[in-house]
């Protein structure tokens, strides 16, 4: 009984005690506000498609799983809020605050633009992602956007794109002449060069186009992708030599002052997600590619063909014009090209020692 007078006495101390200390109040400084953010993207692709359409979806589940929900982002498939070649407008004038395309659509606004999606016989995906973050390129590629007060983020790459479908065989460089083809970017310049007739079209447009004979041929992503558009049933020819986009890079855009006006922790985690979905994309189209390909020839009877050697030494040559022509004419993109072109032949040596000695070996 005793002992329990002794206790009850120490913790009626400790109270008095607790009581006469001055209470901390939070100064305004540390209190912190939490405020939730509701953000629109927009895309050039149809909603949830496969690969290039799973990219922006993927990234605002990361998005919204990192922030704790702090950073709701609601994506849109071309068309629903803005047409898919209207997406850098719609980033730009702040009508979405970040979208998902391709740079190439860009040419038109800044003829340098196409150098950070594709170039015909040009870096692979891996050396694509090297250059642009370790090379050089991410800063070439912001500073390009900054006038529009849009930053571009790498959003995920397709790896080496087909050639694409044809109505009809391709056995000389005249089979070119007067060809109506869906290209875009560089490798549709390079194809006007060698008497073809580029063709702008988004995705959504490509099997309609094709199957009414408005175009004669159609080059879009690889099997992953064009099976799923059901490419197969417009046209039986699959050209598959890579040459056009030997790695397609693909691009988020975001809205300047939308993004500074994020306290540092959701601008980090959009950059994080950003990257998580870049590696994972091109991961996805390495598996599914594989599956995709082997449908189209076993269960759809698909017709694979290669480009003949005529055809791609005069591809090749028509490149390097378009190149020159393109650096006269436009200082920047003589400035990026020079950047890319010079990490291209340091990467090419190198690799050559590497991965193309291991293919070379394997096969």
């Amino acid at each position: 009984m005793h002992k329990i007078k002794i206790i009850f006495g120490l913790l009626a101390l400790l109270v008095l005690q607790a009581c006469s200390e001055e209470t901390s109040v939070p100064t305004s400084e540390e209190l912190v506000e939490v405020r939730n953010y509701e953000w629109k993207l927009v895309t050039s692709w149809p909603k949830n498609f496969p690969g290039l359409g799973h990219a922006p979806e993927l990234f605002a589940k990361y998005v919204n799983e990192m922030s704790g929900g702090q950073l709701k982002i609601k994506v849109y498939g071309a068309g629903e809020l803005v047409p898919g070649f209207e997406v850098f407008d719609a980033v730009s004038q702040g009508t979405a605050q970040m979208g998902h395309s391709g740079a190439y659509y860009w040419k038109g606004k800044m003829p340098a633009a196409p150098i950070f999606s594709a170039i015909p016989f040009g870096m692979n995906a891996a050396e694509m992602n090297a250059w642009l973050a370790h090379g050089g390129g991410l800063e070439l590629w912001r500073e390009l956007y900054a006038p529009f007060g849009v930053v571009p983020y790498a959003g995920g790459n397709t790896g080496a794109q087909m050639a694409g479908w044809f109505k009809r065989e391709i056995t000389s460089l005249d089979d070119f002449s007067g060809l109506k083809m869906r290209i875009p970017g560089l490798g549709g310049e390079v194809f006007k060069k060698v008497g073809g007739v580029p063709v702008s079209l988004t995705g959504g447009e490509i099997f309609v186009a094709l199957q009414t004979g408005a175009i004669d041929a159609s080059e879009w992503v690889g099997p992953y992708n064009d099976l799923a558009f059901g490419l197969f049933r417009a046209a039986k020819y699959y050209y598959t030599t890579p040459w056009h986009e030997p790695g397609s890079n693909l691009e988020f855009l975001v809205n300047k002052e939308a993004l500074e006006a994020l306290p540092a922790h959701l601008q980090k985690i959009i950059e994080v997600a950003t990257k998580a979905v870049n590696q994972e994309i091109l991961s996805e189209y390495a598996a599914r590619n594989v599956q995709a390909m082997r449908k189209l020839t076993n269960e759809h009877g698909v017709k694979v063909r290669q480009l003949p050697e005529d055809v791609l030494q005069a591809l090749k040559a028509a490149t390097m014009d378009v190149i020159v022509e393109k650096s006269a004419q436009d200082a920047t993109f003589k400035k990026v090209y020079k950047s890319y072109e010079d990490f291209y032949k340091k990467i090419e040596k190198y690799n050559a020692l590497s991965e193309q000695a291991y293919f070379n070996l394997r096969q």
